[in-house]
């Protein structure tokens, strides 16, 4: 009989154990489930690659990308976007004009429909350049042409070293080819911020 009571405290006492346990397995299993959803469903991390995007972001700066946005919404010009680009490779560029706009860039100047636009995230790279006498694009003008309907036409804010709409290796950009808009910059800590 006390052999018996033994046991049954014994049987008590790993239940309480057990019991919490399998809570903090739920817990985790719950967790995990939740972090793959949200990746797969709402937002991605990205790591920004080659100098491209500067002076705006830089190699090695990560950010956080919504994916969900443009199933509600479409893309706006001046929004900082994450696609996938013909040679395999997620490109992060700029949106400067969109399905039926005319487009053309004659060297620091891009105009959208006949007028050119204000490019306020570039406007101290524009000066710096002024200021030594260059123009800020030294390569890659663009000829007038009508973007496309389900695409848009994206470039890199570095202007003389990205690899964007005007080259035809990338060309305009179709909505099914975008992952989404890098909304935060998190990494390296004193660079987090929103971004515009």
């Amino acid at each position: 009989m006390e052999q018996e009571q033994e046991q049954q405290q014994s049987v008590n006492k790993a239940n309480p154990i057990k019991k919490e346990a399998w809570e903090w397995a739920k817990a985790l299993i719950i967790a995990a489930a939740l972090v793959i959803l949200i990746r797969w469903l709402i937002c991605s991390p990205f790591v920004v690659e080659g100098p491209s995007m500067e002076p705006n972001f830089y190699t090695g700066e990560k950010m956080i990308v919504n994916k969900i946005l443009y199933k509600f919404a479409n893309p706006k010009a001046g929004q900082v976007i994450v696609f996938h680009a013909p040679d395999g490779r997620d490109y992060i560029k700029r949106v400067i004009a969109l399905p039926g706009d005319k487009v053309r860039v004659e060297g620091d100047k891009v105009f959208v429909n006949g007028t050119q636009i204000n490019e306020t995230y570039l406007q101290s790279a524009l000066e710096e350049a002024a200021k030594k006498g260059i123009p800020y694009n030294r390569l890659n003008n663009f000829a007038e042409q009508t973007v496309p309907e389900g695409n848009l036409f994206a470039m890199g804010d570095n202007r003389s070293n990205s690899l964007d709409s005007r080259d035809s290796r990338v060309g305009f950009v179709p909505f099914e080819k975008i992952v989404g808009r890098a909304d935060v910059i998190y990494w390296p800590l004193n660079k987090i911020s929103l971004i515009h």
